[in-house]
């Protein structure tokens, strides 16, 4: 009687081992995933399935244009994967790159914001109505890298939502897509309407991608970007004068003069806040109360110094033509 007793216990131990072994396998393989089953993100909810995000079956190798197709159409912008082609997909490498995929939307007055590589902040921005761009590695043998659109998930059947490839709704078990997903270290980007932040959004993160987007695009979206960012944080300091800057080039200048006095409050030492200022105020033609706001901007250690004196020089120079044409 002994004998079977002990086997048996001697058997449930190697059982009991072999299960923790895989636990740490699986672990090491999906970490994230695997912090998921008992770190939920707060206020995401379980299941979260967008089916009116737009499907582009894709050509071959040409997933980049059809994943961006996707979530620029999502976003109000019409387009389709025949127009991106020329944009994104490079033919020696049958493929997109990921600086191309960033870039892209900014054309079409989108901002590009790559998320942080954590599979929380894919799921809040997919909980959120954003649908999520991924780089997976397919390849059974070999790398085979590919773009695929999340736009949803089901936590209680460990499930997620793609446009991918040829199919409009494929369904990927939440361990499987990180393994593929963390070949390309976790690379997730969302393409933004101007006028909406990612929830996951940093200040400095949203900032750089707004600044990379007005690059490309100076008209309404830029403005409508700066104030976003500016609502949402408002002592940053960049998005402040990014948008009077705007203002100031569509000939809003009182809107450029409020912007940059609240910037002032904020920032009393800024000497571009001050310059700008300055500036703007003497283009309404009020020069007086501009050479008073350039003057508390002198300062010859400054490295806006020499921006200083010939905004001095302007405001001297338009005050003497308005003498003279009072005589």
């Amino acid at each position: 009687m002994r004998g079977p007793g002990r086997l048996a216990r001697f058997g449930a131990g190697v059982c009991c081992a072999v299960l923790l072994a895989w636990l740490a396998g699986c672990a090491q393989l999906v970490p994230q995933t695997m912090s998921l089953r008992t770190q939920w993100p707060e206020g995401v909810p379980q299941t979260v399935e967008w089916t009116a995000v737009p499907f582009f079956p894709q050509d071959e190798y040409q997933c980049g244009p059809a994943a961006l197709a996707t979530v620029l159409s999502h976003g109000g912008v019409s387009v389709t994967p025949e127009a991106l082609v020329e944009q994104v997909y490079l033919p020696s490498r049958q493929g997109s790159l990921q600086i191309e995929m960033l870039a892209t939307p900014r054309r079409y007055g989108r901002v590009s914001y790559q998320l942080a590589p954590r599979y929380t902040d894919l799921l809040r921005e997919v909980a959120a109505g954003n649908p999520v761009v991924v780089l997976q590695d397919v390849g059974p043998l070999f790398t085979q890298w590919h773009y695929a659109v999340v736009n949803g998930f089901d936590y209680p059947s460990g499930t997620v939502y793609l446009r991918s490839g040829k199919l409009a709704r494929e369904k990927m078990p939440f361990t499987y897509f990180e393994r593929i997903w963390i070949k390309g270290g976790h690379w997730a980007m969302v393409a933004m309407p101007p006028d909406r932040i990612p929830v996951t959004a940093t200040e400095e993160g949203w900032m750089a991608a707004v600044l990379a987007m007005a690059r490309v695009d100076q008209g309404n979206a830029a403005t409508q970007a700066y104030a976003a960012a500016l609502k949402r944080w408002p002592d940053n300091l960049a998005a402040a004068i990014g948008l009077a800057n705007q203002y100031h080039a569509r000939g809003a200048l009182a809107d450029a003069v409020a912007v940059l006095r609240e910037a002032r409050q904020r920032h009393p030492q800024s000497v571009i806040v001050l310059n700008n200022l300055a500036q703007t105020l003497s283009d309404q033609g009020r020069h007086a109360e501009a050479l008073a706001q350039i003057d508390k901007a002198a300062d010859p250690k400054s490295p806006f110094a020499s921006d200083v004196r010939a905004t001095r020089q302007l405001i001297l120079q338009r005050m003497g033509q308005q003498k003279a044409g009072n005589r």
